[in-house]
This record gives structure tokens, sequence and C-alpha cells, in this order.
């Protein structure tokens, strides 16, 4: 079970299946006690500030929950172990899903024809069509050979993630920027493997990260260690700070598309605590333009919060008590969000993040059929 020490629930005791809540977030809080009403900002259940204290460190993850990724036991992410992810994410990779979807529209149809990319030459076989005969290969081995083609089909994908200090909380296994990190770098090498081009846009409290779509291995490899140095500088900006107001997600938005070209794709993952005033009419609108997906990360203490009161400390040294509510962000349930944004074009997909990678994986297969 995780715990910095500093957020044990006092009443009822803690059960074995229940975690407690680290990191920096937890909207949706209501304090008492000796909180004040100026304090039920996005940090309730203390700071990653708190790992560099004497005495205070992660315990292991929860058993059965898997060990997170890279060190820190879900805390801290490593781009080595997201490269380690690229197997993870071949494992579910085969013909028939590859050839899903590529075109605009809602419903998932397999491509026709064969395209015009020469992909291989190989001995003639009966029922092959004898006008790709290739000549240069026959005349040279004396036997016939055809040549197969495969359709053209230049993806580019701009992975948005969000390290916003409302991000760097977690209950179980991981914060929800680690799993939100892992569920990109699965998708970006299932369409790097297919030949896509994968760029990287970061919301964080400091200065944007920023990669433009390339492909091939060498891509992944500079996404991965972005995405890990992003969030190592997330949790270093957040240590032992003062609180500060939510950044919005809106100027990272804007950002992110000005990296895609036409027919680009843009897939979003984050909890979308406080993402801005503007943002859901800037995210409208762009529908309209590009292709959004949106991986919706959802800790296990928003679906389901133990009942008590939880002690925080904040990373300005105020400390309270704090009495969740059983409404989620702006009382909306993750399932009823994802609707609303169906309803206008954004497809999206829920990530528990206690699930662990194995259990992302076929998530991200099926968002990539439909890219």
């Amino acid at each position: 079970m995780f715990g910095f020490g500093q957020a044990r629930r006092r009443s009822p005791p803690p059960s074995a299946a229940e975690g407690t809540p680290r990191g920096r977030g937890g909207a949706g809080t209501e304090a008492a006690g000796t909180v004040s009403p100026d304090v039920k900002a996005t940090s309730l259940f203390g700071s990653v500030a708190a790992l560099s204290r004497p005495g205070l460190t992660a315990g292991p993850p929860v058993p059965g929950k898997g060990d997170g990724i890279g060190s820190g036991a879900g805390i801290h992410l490593s781009g080595e172990a997201l490269m380690g992810l690229r197997h993870l994410a071949r494992r579910g990779s085969a013909p028939a899903t590859r050839t899903l979807a590529g075109l605009p529209g809602g419903i998932v149809t397999r491509r026709r024809g064969r395209g015009s990319e020469p992909e291989d030459v190989r001995l003639w076989s009966e029922g092959d069509d004898r006008r790709f005969i290739d000549r240069n290969a026959t005349a040279r081995t004396g036997q016939l050979h055809v040549r197969t083609h495969h359709d053209e089909r230049d993806r580019a994908v701009v992975l948005l993630a969000d390290f916003r200090p409302s991000m760097l909380f977690g209950t179980r296994r991981a914060l929800r920027s680690v799993a939100a990190a892992e569920a990109l770098a699965l998708l970006g090498w299932r369409i790097a493997a297919d030949g896509g081009r994968v760029g990287l846009a970061v919301a964080a409290s400091g200065a944007p990260t920023v990669l433009r779509p390339a492909g091939g291995e060498r891509a992944m490899i500079a996404v991965t260690g972005a995405l890990a140095q992003a969030h190592a500088d997330a949790l270093g900006a957040e240590s032992g700070s003062p609180a500060r107001a939510e950044p919005p997600l809106e100027a990272t938005l804007g950002l992110a598309r000005s990296l895609l070209p036409a027919g680009g794709h843009l897939v979003i993952a984050s909890a979308l605590d406080d993402p801005g005033p503007g943002f859901d009419e800037l995210l409208t609108l762009l529908a309209e333009r590009i292709a959004i997906r949106l991986i919706l990360v959802s800790d296990a203490f928003e679906r389901a919060r133990p009942p008590g009161f939880y002690p925080f400390a904040l990373a300005d040294g105020r400390r309270g008590t704090a009495l969740p509510t059983a409404a989620g962000p702006a009382g909306e349930s993750a399932e009823a969000r994802l609707a609303d944004y169906a309803r206008r074009g954004i497809a999206g997909v829920r990530l528990d993040v206690e699930t662990g990678p194995e259990a992302y994986a076929p998530l991200m297969e099926r968002l990539d059929a439909v890219l």
C-alpha cells in the first residue's frame, strides 16, 4: 500500500484493499476542521515534496496491481522502462488490426485494394494476379515471381501528456501522470511500428515540452526520453514549492495542433481536472478539423472513495483534515464525461490507473484501430 506517512486515514481503519492518497491533486474534496476554505484547491493530499523529507518514503506497490514503472514504485518515470513497453505493444499487433480504418468517419472498415507501395517479392502461387508479376526477378531466377504492395498510410499523431500538478496524484500502483505516460508510450510504439509518425506535447506547470512528428524507432526513443524528463521536471517543480493555481490546458492544446499537418491525429491523456475556461470550446472547434481521441485517466480513489477523514500536508507547510465528497470533478463520472465528448465527435477510453500496462495494451490497440 502506498503512503507518504502524512496521509493516513483515521476512521474507519484502513482495509488491505484500500490505498492511501499520495501526490498532488484530489479534486472534489471538502476541507473540514483545521483547513480554511481557500486551501480547498488542487492538492489536499500532500505533495511529492514529502518524498525528500526524512523518514517519509513510498511503500511497496499494492500486491496484484503491478510493480509500477521505473524507479520510485510508480512515482518516477524512466525512459528505459517506457522503451520496454514496445514489446507489450507489439504483442497485440496483427496485419488485420493494422488494416482497419485510417480514413475519416465513425465506422471502422477494412481497407480495399492492394495499395501502390512495394512491400515484397515472392514466388508465384495459384490465385495470384498476373498483373503483379515481377519481370526482373522472374528473368533473374527463371521462376515466376510476384511483387506485393501495401497502401500508403502516412499517419501523423501528436501525443499530449498532462503532467500538471493535479496529475501528480495516485492511490493505487502509480501516479495518474505515470499511467498517462505508459498508455501514450504503448500507443506510440504501435503507431511507429505501423510506419506512422509520432510527436509529443507535454503540459506542465513550467514550459511545455514539444517534439515534432517523426517516424521510426529513433522518434520513439526521443518521445520516451522526453516524457521521462518532463515528468522529472514536473516532480521537481512541485517539490518544496508553494501551492499554485492549476495552469490551463488550452495553450498546450493549441501548440499540439500547430504540430499536426492536415489529416493528423491528436491523442490527449489527462484526467481533465480544471482544464481551463475555454478548453471545451477550443477542443470542439479542433475536432471539426482534426481527429481527436481522449484517454481519460481515472484513479480508484476518484471512483470509490473510502469513508473517513484524511489528514493532509501542503507543500507550503499548512496542514488540515479533508472529508472527500461522493461526487467527482464537476459532479460527473468518467463515463458521463466520455459520453459527452463522444457526442462532439471525440471518442475516448477510460484508463484505470491501478490495472497497469498489461490492461492498457488492449485499450491502446482499440484506439490505434480508429486513428
